[in-house]
């Protein structure tokens, strides 16, 4: 079975791409949610978080939460805003954020790849939010959330998604949420289709970037629906996964940071100290972002301080433990500040690097947290490193931008 396969993609017809865009589900609470819906009733927004039109108090995982999602998607449908491609077609998809651009190819990813490890994955999932996606897949009977994966660069495949890029894009819409420009370009050509398949078929891998709730509820309705089905033949449409893949030389990860709440009852004086076993600490007279790895910047009482890890403390054989987020963890959010699951513990919170070194400033500075720890971010490269090793990152440890957006591609299980 190849590694991605081209599908019908259901998208906004043409001109009203405007009104459906909308931010993943994920990265929105219910709130803000409702807010951005005001006066746009044909954002994708009520399909992907379906509770904005129920009642405040609705559980978001009520079974009346997926039927609603269900009867909005059909009612987008039925009113000519959504509609089928007529033949099954890859998509590019570049992102434009500023001046950084992304290129990469909407296809669906083999459920089979996925569950023997050929699209590797580097993240534990919760089982609630994993269920939560199975039950909106099933509800759907379609995936409306693309997974984020990447490719190890290749030149063939950046040519050809270079050269089916080169005119008009099908879907050209800027997010008004964050500005993010968002391209999309119909591949139909039987040639094309045959050489970017036959591209991903020869790579060894392909990982998993930001998703994997997604990627695993894909692989769980793919599963349940197979052995349900006494006609299986392995070319049904739920043996696959909506998807988004880039190169993974023009992916950006942005720092991931952190706040703790106190200082495990030391005063500053002895925690300073105790940062001192592990870390060389200066004093910055202005906000300090790290420029290296191993480098971290610390918020405390109104000053920044660059810290520096001892060079014996880091061991560079190990993909996991070498990681910056792993560094921080086990040499000073452990043994310092006794913060042991960081999954888990309310003392520490995680603030993405979208937000810069005022975010944590403002946190500190409320008095609500004690210390912000500003890092380097991870490279893509030490997320393929860790992967390739059949490791898992730290929570936390990545935090990509842009994002991709809802609604502009969807894959109905037929």
């Amino acid at each position: 079975m190849s590694l991605i396969k081209p599908f019908r993609g259901l998208c906004p017809v043409a001109g009203r791409s405007q009104e459906v865009v909308a931010p993943p589900y994920d990265v929105v609470d219910r709130a803000e949610a409702k807010a951005l819906v005001e006066g746009r009733p044909w954002s994708f927004l009520h399909i992907s978080r379906p509770e904005i039109d129920l009642p405040d108090d609705t559980d978001p995982y009520d079974p009346s939460v997926y039927a609603k999602g269900r009867e909005n998607l059909d009612r987008m449908i039925a009113n000519g805003l959504l509609a089928r491609a007529d033949q099954p077609c890859y998509y590019v998809y570049r992102l434009t954020m500023g001046a950084h651009v992304q290129t990469g190819i909407v296809a669906t990813a083999s459920v089979a790849a996925y569950d023997q490890g050929r699209i590797k994955k580097h993240e534990f999932t919760r089982p609630v939010k994993e269920d939560d996606r199975v039950r909106q897949i099933d509800a759907l009977n379609a995936q409306t959330g693309p997974v984020f994966l990447v490719y190890a660069a290749d030149p063939v495949v950046d040519r050809i998604l270079t050269e089916s890029s080169s005119g008009s894009a099908d879907i050209d819409v800027t997010a008004e949420r964050d500005g993010v420009r968002h391209q999309i370009w119909k591949i139909a050509q039987a040639h094309t289709i045959e050489a970017l398949t036959a591209a991903f078929d020869a790579m060894p891998a392909i990982y998993v970037a930001d998703g994997h709730h997604r990627s695993a509820a894909g692989s769980r309705v793919g599963n349940a629906r197979r052995e349900a089905n006494p006609a299986h033949n392995g070319e049904e449409s739920y043996n696959h996964f909506l998807s988004v893949i880039f190169p993974h030389d023009q992916m950006q990860i942005l720092d991931y940071n952190r706040v703790v709440r106190d200082l495990n009852g030391q005063d500053t004086d002895a925690f300073l100290a105790a940062v001192g076993a592990a870390f060389d600490l200066e004093l910055r007279a202005e906000p300090f972002k790290p420029a290296h790895s191993g480098e971290f910047g610390m918020y405390l009482a109104g000053q920044w301080y660059r810290l520096r890890i001892h060079e014996e403390r880091i061991p560079t054989a190990d993909p996991v433990a070498r990681l910056d987020v792993s560094l921080l963890q086990d040499n000073l959010i452990e043994p310092v500040l006794g913060i042991s699951d960081p999954r888990r513990d309310d003392r520490i919170d995680f603030v993405g690097g979208i937000r810069g070194l005022e975010g944590l400033e403002k946190r500190v500075d409320s008095a609500d947290w004690a210390v912000a720890f500003a890092l380097y971010p991870t490279t893509m490269q030490a997320l393929m490193d860790v992967a390739d090793a059949g490791e898992v990152m730290p929570p936390k440890s990545t935090w990509f931008e842009p994002k991709l957006a809802d609604g502009l591609v969807s894959h109905v299980l037929d």
